[in-house]
């Protein structure tokens, strides 16, 4: 285990820096952020850099922001880096983890399944709950949020170039093998696979990956049972020509220019790893990225959606190196950096209402299709899943009162619920983010 962790948008951001700046009443930069992990297993921000590329009339500016200053000044640049920062980390948020990697990327297995499945393939109907409104919610998002001019291009770093950013993530970094959870976190620097081969936290408390391996375990049992009563040999699975007929699609139709990191569905083990996959997308991953939106960030200054002013060490303006505006009233050039009241009247109405959940919505582990019901051994599956579920919730509950999980448990800090399993009764719960896992990507 390190003793530092990083937070990266360098390379991500570098390209778009001067495009962005063209805009109006918006700046952007390229950032590193450096935490310690402290002996409690929190992490802490240690280090801010901050880049501008060059231009052909301009040298590149690139500075170090720390907390450890002792004037006032030192302390003002960074809480004013910090916002550059989160600004960069609430849109990379919406652009990559929730609309790229969960709405986005869905779309060509739920067209592949209904164009080459039958309603009565057993694959269709184990994922039939996963796939459902998301097509609808999709264009309704077109159509009011990631549009042009709409309210992620108006409110949310990098304004109008948001769909290339998303678009040049994908490019480089979407593969269908590394969104399973467990692929992920190690991409991402936050596990990896220890000498027993066993899978291990660079972060201990890690809430998101602590319970959400859970809930993946779960569900890849679950699609084991249901997997291994449907095809009991390798060869029903390579015999079932629906099946790959739907899985090509979805690699040639649906992501045609993506070539590698596509399982071949040859064996028991590749199948139930591509349907765990796709299922925890669209139900853990999904949750844990979208309804903690508004109870995280409606309170804008803890997490501005866009930083609309240059930090004032960028251009000398004969005041010790900084804007004088800035000596003169701090406060100011702060608030004048968070997102605009007009902007900020466009984030917050949409942050709370991707945050809430449907009336009508289905739960992981509690909402059952007649197909399965109809079923012995299915229905016995499903119950056990039903079980395991529940006995996550229990230990996450006892894990949110653990006064040793400090990411979890103390004085400021919010329980994790996002992936709480529950029945979705709003009278049982606190907070919309305890109403459990949706089935599938609805809001």
């Amino acid at each position: 285990m390190t003793a530092e962790e990083m937070l990266d948008y360098h390379d991500v951001l570098l390209p778009f820096v001067h495009a962005v700046r063209e805009l109006d009443d918006t700046t952007l930069y390229a950032s590193r952020t450096l935490f310690f992990l402290t002996e409690e297993g929190t992490l802490r921000p240690i280090a801010i850099e901050l880049t501008r590329p060059k231009s052909p009339n301009t040298p590149q500016w690139r500075q170090v922001f720390t907390p450890a200053g002792t004037s006032v000044t030192a302390s003002w640049l960074w809480q004013l880096a910090k916002t550059h920062v989160l600004a960069h980390d609430a849109g990379y948020h919406q652009l990559v983890h929730h609309w790229l990697r969960t709405h986005c990327c869905v779309e060509p297995y739920v067209i592949a399944a209904n164009r080459r499945l039958s309603q009565m393939h057993p694959i269709y109907r184990l994922l039939h709950p996963h796939l459902r409104f998301t097509m609808e919610i999709n264009a309704q998002a077109r159509g009011m949020l990631i549009n042009a001019n709409g309210i992620i291009e108006s409110a949310f770093a990098p304004g109008k170039h948001s769909m290339e950013l998303s678009s040049a993530v994908y490019d480089k970094s979407w593969r269908f093998d590394m969104e399973a959870l467990p692929a992920d976190l190690i991409r991402r620097g936050m596990a990896f696979h220890g000498e027993d081969g066993k899978l291990k936290l660079t972060i201990e408390d890690y809430p998101y990956a602590n319970d959400g391996l859970l809930v993946w375990d779960s569900i890849k049992e679950w699609v084991s049972d249901y997997v291994n009563h449907y095809y009991p040999s390798a060869s029903d699975i390579y015999s079932d020509e629906e099946l790959h007929g739907w899985w090509n699609e979805v690699q040639t139709n649906g992501h045609p220019d993506k070539k590698d990191g596509w399982p071949e569905l040859d064996c028991h083990g590749s199948l139930i790893k591509v349907l765990t996959t796709i299922i925890w997308v669209a139900s853990g991953h999904h949750a844990a990225v979208n309804f903690g939106q508004y109870p995280y960030a409606g309170y804008f200054p803890n997490r501005p959606t866009i930083a609309r002013r240059n930090m004032p060490t960028e251009e000398e303006h004969g005041c010790e190196g900084m804007q004088p505006t800035f000596v003169e009233d701090p406060v100011r050039v702060l608030l004048d950096t968070f997102p605009s009241q007009y902007q900020t009247t466009l984030i917050l109405p949409a942050l709370n209402l991707l945050s809430s959940h449907s009336p009508s919505e289905e739960y992981m582990g509690t909402h059952t299709e007649a197909a399965w019901m109809a079923n012995r051994e299915v229905r016995a599956a499903f119950g056990r899943f039903n079980e395991r579920m529940m006995r996550i919730a229990e230990t996450i509950d006892r894990r949110n009162r653990d006064p040793e999980r400090r990411n979890r448990w103390g004085p400021g800090v919010v329980p994790y619920v996002l992936l709480k399993p529950c029945y979705g009764d709003p009278k049982d719960m606190s907070s919309v983010m305890e109403m459990g896992i949706p089935n599938s990507i609805s809001i």
